[in-house]
């Protein structure tokens, strides 16, 4: 095995204090039945096939050990033209991740694995897994799905089902979203492609995907750091750094400076307000409320449907409105939040796309005997947040 190219991934990353997570795919056509090394191959079927593939992991996991714990199993299987029943296709992706989980905890006994990693978040599918995993979903902690939509919101109604089902058969699981992003430009081969996706609407993607999972309580992540050339396809743009077909970062995107913005707050210490005193009528609206560690409010929100279209298919308050991408308009209108929690002392309306933080006007702080009503706040299809100046490091 020729492991030096893979090294130098790991270990740049370790230098710079980042946490690698592998995934072991895939297979290897120089074994027969052992299946070819590109999406949708298949897993290895033959004995030699899986004996290879038996060897391959345990080396793989032997030459990082002490480097790498975080580990993810064969990347979206249910994509693959198996045939048959999806009784059948569970039992085979569970029965594969089972087989790896156990080369990878004999060798590495704190490693901790993402199961699945499923292109959708298919309850039935996580369902049926997890039930043909057994005792066996012990050796996993994470359930990992992508489910790439062209508005972040859609996938959220599935993932609360999905998260139920997960804690009734395997509560020790959590789910874990482990591959989403979207292009900063129209592409033809790959996720949200034939999309006339612009760096603005991608950089307003990201934010909403990663305040979205954040809202859901899921383990999430973006995808991915640079722009790759996906050999035989094209450069896959979903980067939030520009490359070009020489493997090359030539420019900073949009969203890689909106993804910073909301990581200098978002950085882990925050805590989700699961009784929220924050609320609003305005039922085209995501909003949530937070707390940062020194215990100050921080209400995040943004649009993602437009009340005047009816004709399409998300729930939401009792009125059906249709989810849509983000633009790349820049253009706000006003909301009111009705807040049952302690006053503002020094309130700041922040564009999480910009970096740009605003005094909010005491005129549009009304009280009233039911707590404060903010008015004329503004919004639009990328995240805002409403918090105390004091809570960011502004100058």
């Amino acid at each position: 095995y020729d492991f030096a190219w893979l090294d130098h991934i790991v270990d740049t990353l370790r230098a710079q204090g980042v946490t690698a997570a592998i995934e072991t795919d895939y297979g290897n056509p120089i074994y027969r039945g052992g299946g070819t090394a590109d999406l949708a191959a298949g897993f290895p079927t033959s004995e030699e096939g899986l004996a290879g593939w038996d060897a391959w992991v345990d080396a793989l996991t032997r030459h990082f050990r002490g480097r790498v714990k975080d580990w993810l199993m064969w990347n979206e299987p249910d994509i693959q033209p198996w045939g048959g029943s999806p009784e059948k296709l569970s039992e085979q992706i569970a029965a594969f991740n089972v087989r790896t989980a156990k080369i990878l905890k004999r060798v590495i006994p704190d490693a901790k694995i993402g199961a699945l990693s499923l292109s959708e978040c298919d309850a039935k599918l996580i369902e049926d897994c997890l039930k043909a995993m057994g005792e066996d979903t012990k050796l996993f902690d994470w359930v990992v799905y992508h489910g790439y939509r062209w508005a972040p919101e859609h996938n959220y109604g599935t993932v609360e089902g999905v998260k139920k089902i997960v804690a009734g058969i395997a509560p020790n699981l959590r789910l874990r979203q482990g591959e989403n992003g979207c292009p900063s430009e129209e592409t033809h081969r790959f996720a949200l492609d034939g999309i006339p996706w612009t760096e603005l609407s991608q950089a307003k993607w990201d934010l909403r995907r990663m305040l979205g999972d954040r809202g859901h309580d899921i383990a999430s992540s973006v995808f991915t750091i640079c722009d790759f050339n996906h050999r035989g396809r094209e450069v896959n743009r979903k980067g939030l750094l520009r490359a070009n077909e020489n493997h090359e970062v030539i420019a900073v995107k949009r969203a890689y400076y909106a993804v910073q913005n909301l990581v200098s707050v978002f950085d882990g210490t925050e805590r989700r307000v699961t009784s929220k005193r924050v609320s609003t009528t305005d039922t085209t609206l995501v909003l949530d409320e937070y707390e940062t560690a020194a215990g100050l409010p921080l209400l995040a929100f943004w649009t993602f449907a437009e009340e005047s279209e009816k004709d399409a298919s998300s729930q939401n308050g009792g009125e059906t409105h249709r989810l849509l991408r983000p633009s790349d308009s820049f253009v706000t209108r006003p909301a009111v939040f009705r807040w049952k929690g302690p006053a503002f002392e020094n309130p700041v309306w922040v564009d999480v796309l910009t970096g740009r933080v605003y005094e909010f006007p005491r005129r549009d702080m009304i009280v009233h005997s039911c707590g404060i009503d903010f008015v004329n706040v503004p919004v639009y299809d990328s995240p805002a947040f409403l918090t105390e100046r004091k809570a960011l490091d502004v100058r």
